[in-house]
């Protein structure tokens, strides 16, 4: 096991939901470190940067499953931030990234998972989710969008669509990036005083800032019934930046690491080629 992998390994146990426990939020601190510290967090995540390189191309050239990474969060947790500073390790032409916003109309055409398992990864690659099928219970419940009869069943479809691909050979890793109320403001604030930022800034997230106590609900329960032992959820204390990125790509290297990649073998006489 890799240094690396070691660490993530440990911050794995640490964060990871335990499957049939009832999450609460106020109960762990968005601010926490495990012990970490700063000053040597960028030397770490460059080391992991490096193995997750060569994980990855193992992933690729040996088709060896594929990986499926969601993250979630409240407006301004970090999932941008996330993936300009752990997912870009990866080679863009086995990793896609997918947003989803608001349902279009072909969308709600379909059942509420069709948008999502057509950006499903195949065989080789990464798929990354900025958002997931989780909204379906998390701003549908808040916001009313549709029954609740409705939404508490989408918990089980959930582990069951998730179970399905873990059949097919995918690997999970889900994302929480938890952040306090005070740090949201500040992030903000941060956009609306900040003229190259202000384009990421919308009215709505202040509305959406009301809900606070609504979507912690929303989350507690969403992680507390589809955090299972195949596709386990991860709570990323989130508000210093530093170590979220610490956290997701250490835990991304223990997981990948034991997706035990290998590169295919090559034809038995290739090494007596010469090359004229």
């Amino acid at each position: 096991m890799s240094p690396e992998a070691a660490l993530g390994a440990d911050l794995a146990k640490r964060l990871r939901v335990r499957p049939g426990s009832k999450v609460k939020l106020a109960s762990i601190d968005p601010a926490e470190t495990h012990g970490h510290d700063k000053e040597g967090a960028a030397a770490t995540l460059q080391a992991s940067h490096d193995r997750l390189e060569s994980l990855q191309e193992r992933l690729w050239a040996g088709k060896g499953g594929a990986l499926l990474i969601v993250l979630q969060g409240i407006d301004t947790a970090g999932k941008d931030g996330t993936l300009r500073h752990v997912m870009t390790a990866f080679n863009p032409q086995g990793c896609s990234v997918i947003g989803f916003g608001v349902p279009t109309e072909e969308e709600l055409a379909h059942d509420y998972l069709w948008r999502i398992h057509r950006h499903t990864p195949g065989r080789g690659t990464i798929a990354i989710f900025n958002r997931s099928h989780y909204e379906d219970v998390l701003v549908v419940r808040v916001h009313d969008l549709v029954p609740a009869e409705v939404w508490r069943r989408r918990y089980d479809q959930i582990n069951a669509f998730e179970a399905q691909l873990i059949a097919s050979g995918t690997t999970i890793l889900k994302f929480f990036l938890w952040i306090s109320p005070d740090e949201q403001r500040e992030r903000l604030q941060a956009r609306i005083d900040a003229p190259d930022k202000r384009w990421k800034f919308e009215r709505g997230d202040i509305d959406e800032r009301k809900h606070w106590d609504d979507y912690r609900r929303a989350y507690e329960a969403a992680l507390s019934r589809c955090s299972t032992d195949p596709a386990p959820w991860y709570v990323i204390p989130s508000d210093r930046k530093w170590f979220r990125n610490l956290a997701v790509a250490e835990i991304l290297v223990d997981t990948m690491e034991k997706m035990d990649l290998t590169y295919p073998p090559a034809d038995d006489d290739i090494a007596s080629i010469v090359v004229e």
